[in-house]
């Protein structure tokens, strides 16, 4: 138990030094806080050892003029000090923002740069609570941690060692309640850190179950499943509120038995100094101002095991946000080929992929499409069609074998340059809160509302986003919910038209369009393909049938392959798929 203990506090003392570095380019604003929180501690015993002047050499003797000076002094000190500690703690809490701002934004950064396999293990609503919640935490590590503790110590041994110079008789009596706050102290700061731990446990999944649920809303109603995850709600909800009862319980019970020992101290002074006074060995200047360093005292120690619970509960936030930094799995973007002009050419050369190891998707695929050409991918579902497109662009790394472009293998090029020739049209729209403009240049400033207005134009889509309250300036909401599934499906054919693509991945582009939508999707989809390699999974046989080369998955193996004419010849797989659409007697996903 001991060993496990030091060990926490070595890796906490090793996570603190790694969050100070964040601190480093503002050293000059860190040195000033400790610098501040030294002359505050020296300050804080004057006043009362200005009242005991006051009262034992002016009062006493009727010095009204040296009363007047001495009360003056106390007040340019009072304002003094308060002028500091507003700059002590001002800085000290623009240290923690900035700090956690750079903080913040090195994690956004890193999870924007993970591998996809990231996310899929990966809860969102954990993520967020780790980018928002935890890091902000780290705030209180600077504002109530580490430099708050180390000025209040000071501030305690000042006013101690300004006691014992003054009366240590009277200063023994005064600390002799010490022992019981220490106890009182720690049972707190116990009580608390496991309560604090609980209700950290208790946000995140909040978080996670907020998020899921809010992004599922249409499956929990269309399921009618609202009372049942609220249940799961309450519950998780519940956990969280005993959680805060429990940690209010520690506060609640602590701060009196503070107050109490507190009082014990003074009655205890009172006692003594007052059978002291009257054998004249203590002044009444020195009870009043022993009676200030008390409040002075306690004030401080006070809080003291509350700061030692937000530095500890900000260490465990420390640790689970350098967790997400430290993760392995960031894109390995060690390619130097910069693609400022890619044709197209696309082949596989005995490619293995899986998402989790023992368990293949790909297996042994081999293809060659030339530039310019369109290929179709066709097969069940869970044949390895998607997975083909999320390892050319390497949203996923391959286990083994090789994918070229243009003849030079994806792992040789910046990975950044080569997917800005890469377009993207998925099944699943996806929207961001904004505008149709927004949405389409993806807020990049340097593209004119010109530039896209030629796209839609291009694409037949025009009239339709002019059909919108606002046009191109239309608030497509979150997630693009205020539109249609065929609405959105246009949208995201002109974002990938905007960048001009060398090659165009379709991903069952058009398979809950409504009818409406199909012939402006089947123009729009028409005009993206032309001149540009182009690879198809699954979409409508229209299109597939105008396809240079057809390929059909099965398994995570390609079982057939040619055009649409030949695959029909040959009576194998795509002619079943092909007739069982026919007799269907329209157009679905194959």
């Amino acid at each position: 138990m001991a060993k496990d203990k030091t060990t926490k506090k070595l890796l906490y003392l090793r996570l603190l030094r790694r969050v100070f570095s964040y601190t480093a380019p503002y050293k000059n604003t860190l040195l000033l806080s400790v610098a501040l929180s030294i002359v505050l501690a020296l300050m804080s015993p004057l006043r009362p050892r200005l009242i005991q002047m006051s009262v034992d050499v002016y009062i006493r003797n009727s010095n009204w003029n040296g009363l007047i000076w001495i009360c003056a002094l106390q007040l340019g000190i009072l304002l003094t000090e308060s002028t500091l500690r507003f700059w002590f703690m001002y800085r000290v809490n623009w240290l923690g923002q900035t700090a956690v701002n750079d903080l913040r934004k090195a994690v956004f950064r890193k999870i924007l740069f993970q591998n996809l396999s990231f996310f899929d293990r990966t809860a969102i609503g954990t993520l967020t609570t780790r980018t928002i919640n935890d890091i902000e935490s780290l705030n209180d590590v600077f504002s109530e941690g580490i430099i708050s503790i180390a000025a209040d110590i000071l501030t305690i041994v000042a006013i101690i060692t300004i006691m014992l110079l003054t009366d240590w008789k009277l200063t023994l009596i005064c600390l002799s309640t010490f022992p019981l706050l220490i106890v009182a102290t720690y049972i707190f700061k116990e009580s608390v850190n496991k309560s604090f731990q609980r209700v950290r446990n208790a946000v995140a999944a909040l978080n996670a179950f907020v998020q899921e649920h809010l992004t599922g809303m249409y499956i929990v109603q269309a399921f009618a499943a609202e009372e049942k995850e609220l249940g799961k709600m309450n519950e998780i909800n519940k956990e969280h509120r005993n959680a805060n009862i429990k940690s209010i319980f520690a506060y609640s019970v602590f701060f009196p038995v503070v107050e109490i020992i507190l009082a014990i101290s003074l009655g205890l002074l009172v006692w003594y100094s007052s059978m002291q006074l009257v054998h004249y060995t203590v002044t009444p200047g020195v009870i009043i101002a022993f009676m200030m360093y008390i409040n002075l005292l306690f004030r401080p120690l006070r809080m003291m095991a509350d700061k030692f619970n937000v530095l500890q509960m900000g260490m465990v936030s420390a640790e689970r946000v350098f967790t997400v930094l430290d993760s392995p799995e960031n894109l390995d973007n060690s390619g130097t080929i910069q693609a400022d002009k890619i044709k197209g050419a696309v082949e596989f050369e005995d490619v293995h992929f899986s998402y989790k190891p023992g368990i293949p998707v790909l297996k042994d695929v081999s293809f060659k499409l030339d530039a310019g050409k369109t290929m179709a991918v066709v097969g069940h579902t869970g044949a390895g069609k998607t997975s083909i497109i999320s390892i050319l662009n390497r949203l996923y790394e391959t286990d083994s074998g090789r994918i070229l472009i243009d003849g030079v293998n994806l792992r040789d090029y910046d990975i950044y340059s080569l997917r800005k020739h890469i377009g993207i049209v998925l099944q699943d729209v996806f929207l961001f809160s904004g505008t149709v403009s927004d949405n389409i240049t993806l807020r990049n400033t340097d593209i004119p509302l010109a530039k896209v207005e030629e796209v839609a134009k291009m694409l037949g889509i025009h009239d339709f986003i002019m059909s919108l309250p606002g046009g191109y300036m239309y608030d497509v909401m979150e997630r693009g919910n205020t539109l249609s599934q065929g609405q959105r499906q246009l949208l995201s054919f002109a974002r990938a038209l905007l960048y001009n693509p060398s090659i165009l991945i379709l991903d069952e582009a058009t398979s809950s369009v409504d009818s409406e939508s199909e012939q402006l999707i089947q123009h729009a989809i028409d005009t993206l393909i032309k001149g540009r390699t182009s690879i198809v999974i699954a979409h409508r046989l229209s299109t597939i049938r105008k396809a240079d080369q057809i390929i059909v998955m099965d398994k995570g193996q390609i079982i057939e392959r040619g055009n649409h004419q030949s695959l029909i010849a040959q009576e194998g797989e795509y002619y079943k798929l092909y007739t069982a659409v026919e007799k269907e007697k329209e157009e679905e996903v194959i």
